[in-house]
């Protein structure tokens, strides 16, 4: 149940951020908004690690240099979530985001791809995507 809480947290957080990039970028760039947005995203973690102190900063040489590179994503994330939002609307970017996140984790799942256990997709995980997917285009309309 935490975790279910946690997700359903950060998926709220994710739409609100692409609302206020969107609000952000309107007034001062894209890329300017996705410059502090990182800002402000890595003062507001460096801060919590702080005060938590669940890690040891040095441990980042442990890391795969390919995982380190993980937060570069969002900038992409971010430029590309406020454009689309700009062009097709707050409901219609995330149903989509959503989509391929999903596409995403199968395709990841499937092949045990960055180190995680193989899953085995069964046709109630198919169903689901394509009942998402009709959502979308029912929205779209």
């Amino acid at each position: 149940m935490k975790g279910i809480l946690f997700a359903l947290l950060g998926g709220a957080c994710i739409t609100l951020q692409g609302v206020a990039n969107t609000r952000i970028s309107q007034d001062i760039g894209t890329w300017q908004a996705a410059t502090i947005t990182q800002l402000t995203g890595f003062i507001i973690a460096a801060l919590i690690w702080l005060f938590v102190r669940d890690g040891k900063l040095g441990d980042y040489k442990k890391v795969k240099p390919l995982y380190l590179a993980g937060g570069a994503f969002a900038a992409i994330i971010i430029f590309t979530e406020v454009t689309a939002i700009q062009q097709i609307g707050v409901t219609l970017t995330i149903s989509a985001l959503l989509i391929a996140q999903l596409c995403l984790t199968f395709i990841i799942d499937i092949n045990g791809w960055f180190g995680v256990v193989k899953q085995k997709m069964k046709m109630p995980q198919f169903i689901g995507l394509a009942m998402m997917i009709a959502g979308v285009i029912i929205l779209k309309f």
